[in-house]
């Protein structure tokens, strides 16, 4: 299996209240594609850092991560973005959608920003793929919460990354809900994609898989679940 992410002795450390904390301390991983691969652990284990890292969204103080082949541990800026941009799927709790713009505009950004070609016409495709092709035209107000996360996944896989990245994806959703939305990654993930989740929610876990939990900045535990 080709490997997507290859993270090796990731250090990400902040200074609170004058004392120095290492969110992450030696954090080595890879996931290969088309894994679908949950990331669990009490609140302060390091989980949201490393998705921070992972999804090019900071860099580590020190160690490496290739992406694709591509090392991106030391880039910033603008380029960091890029990559961002063009390999790289996020899905937040909160979906970040843009409240004055209809689902299809809210969609459309990311190839916008990336000069692609096609922008609505692959923006509508992304809205179908999660059953949202008669919701396009609504802006967020006048849409349910799961509904605006469909918006957000669609958003999220319109520049076809090479990985997905969903950071407690069912957190601000019923249960119901919740499970309507892991179906719709776990369709996502069939289809080929690679997936990474952040979870405390072992419902979540369980749908993965791999599940690798993490403690005071360090991998606990890489377990398989005999899950595709």
């Amino acid at each position: 299996m080709d490997a997507v992410i290859e993270a090796k002795d990731l250090v990400k450390a902040y200074t609170l209240g004058g004392a120095v904390v290492r969110a992450l301390n030696g954090v080595s991983l890879t996931v290969g594609r088309g894994e679908m691969v949950a990331v669990t652990g009490a609140s302060g284990s390091g989980k949201s850092t490393l998705m921070h890292i992972l999804g090019c969204l900071g860099s580590p103080d020190s160690g490496s991560y290739v992406l694709g082949g591509e090392d991106v541990s030391l880039l910033t800026g603008n380029r960091l973005a890029q990559i961002r941009n063009r390999y790289i799927g996020l899905v937040f709790q909160t979906f970040n959608l843009l409240p004055r713009l209809s689902a299809l505009e809210n969609v459309e950004l990311p190839l916008l920003y990336g000069g692609a070609t096609g922008a609505r016409r692959r923006a509508a495709s992304a809205l179908e793929a999660v059953g949202l092709a008669d919701r396009m035209h609504h802006e967020p107000a006048r849409m349910s919460g799961g509904q605006r996360q469909r918006v957000a996944i669609a958003r999220a896989i319109v520049t076809d990354p090479m990985v997905l990245f969903a950071d407690e994806p069912t957190g601000a959703l019923d249960t119901k809900t919740g499970r309507e939305i892991m179906e719709v990654f776990d369709g996502l993930h069939r289809d080929g994609r690679t997936l990474v989740m952040i979870t405390h929610d072992p419902r979540i876990a369980a749908v993965c898989g791999r599940r690798i939990e993490l403690e005071d900045g360090r991998i606990l535990s890489d377990v398989r679940n005999g899950k595709g």
